[in-house]
C-alpha cells in the first residue's frame, strides 16, 4: 500500500508564495504520473498540475505561469511551487499518484489526505 503525505500548506497573502510537497510512504512501488488537484468549498475537485516520470508537465489554465510542478524521481516526491497567489487559489490541495508494484504492470490511483492553502490579506 502507498500513503501520500502532503506538507507545506498554510496562509499566504495575495501575491505571495507557498511550496507544497508530497512524499509517498511504502516502498517497492513504481510511480507513473503524479500531480496535484484542489477543492474549494462547495466546488468540485479540479486538476491543477501533473508531472510524468519522464518530467513532462501539464497545468490547468488557471495556474499556468504562476505554479510550477517538479519531481524528484529518486524520492518519488513532487513539489508545487505556487507564486503570485490569488484568493481564488484558496482550497484544499490533494496529491495524486498512479503507482503499482515494481513487479507488476498493474497500476492504482492514490490520493493524499489534503493540505489547506488559504490566500487572504
Amino acid at each position: 500500500q502507498v500513503q501520500l503525505v502532503e506538507s507545506g500548506g498554510g496562509l499566504a497573502q495575495p501575491g505571495g508564495s507557498l511550496r507544497l510537497s508530497c512524499a509517498p510512504s511504502g516502498s517497492r512501488f513504481s510511480f507513473d504520473g503524479m500531480g496535484w488537484y484542489r477543492q474549494a468549498p462547495e466546488k468540485e475537485r479540479e486538476f491543477v498540475a501533473q508531472v510524468t516520470s519522464g518530467g513532462r508537465t501539464i497545468y490547468a489554465d488557471s495556474v499556468t505561469g504562476r505554479f510550477t510542478i517538479s519531481r524528484d524521481n529518486a524520492k518519488n516526491t513532487i513539489y508545487l511551487q505556487m507564486n503570485s497567489l490569488k484568493p481564488e487559489d484558496t482550497a484544499v490541495y490533494y496529491c495524486h499518484a498512479v503507482a503499482g508494484p515494481t513487479t507488476s504492470s498493474t497500476r492504482f490511483s492514490f490520493w493524499g489526505q489534503g493540505t489547506q492553502v488559504t490566500v487572504s490579506s
